[in-house]
C-alpha cells in the first residue's frame, strides 16, 4: 500500500475566513458608530434588533476566538464591549452612535 496524501477541500481552507471577517465587521461597526453622528431616532423595533445583533455578533466572535489572531481578538473584543459602552448616553442609548445632530433645513 501507498500513503497517498490526503486531499483538502476548498471549503477546509476558507473555514478560517469567517472568524476574521466577523472581527473586521465589529470593529468596521464600531468606528462607524464613534465616528459619524447620528441625525434621527431609530423606531423601537430598530434599536432593539440594533442591539441584539450587536450581541450575536460579540458572542459569535466570543465564540471563535481560537480561530483568529489573538491581537485582532483583543482588538475586536474592545470594540464590542465599545458598542454596548456607547449605548450608556440617553442619545446613544436610542441610536448607538457617539455623538447625535440635527442637521439644519
Amino acid at each position: 500500500m501507498s500513503n497517498t496524501p490526503v486531499q483538502t477541500s476548498a471549503t477546509d481552507n476558507n473555514a478560517g475566513m469567517a472568524p476574521i471577517l466577523i472581527a473586521c465587521f465589529v470593529i468596521g461597526h464600531f468606528l462607524w458608530n464613534v465616528l459619524t453622528p447620528a441625525h434621527e431616532f431609530p423606531m423601537r423595533t430598530a434599536q432593539i434588533m440594533s442591539m441584539v445583533f450587536d450581541l450575536g455578533m460579540f458572542l459569535s466572535l466570543c465564540g471563535s476566538r481560537r480561530a483568529m489572531p489573538q491581537p485582532l481578538f483583543w482588538i475586536a473584543l474592545a470594540a464590542g464591549i465599545g458598542l454596548f459602552a456607547l449605548r450608556l448616553t440617553d442619545h446613544g442609548w436610542w441610536t448607538g452612535h457617539l455623538t447625535y445632530s440635527l442637521p439644519p433645513r
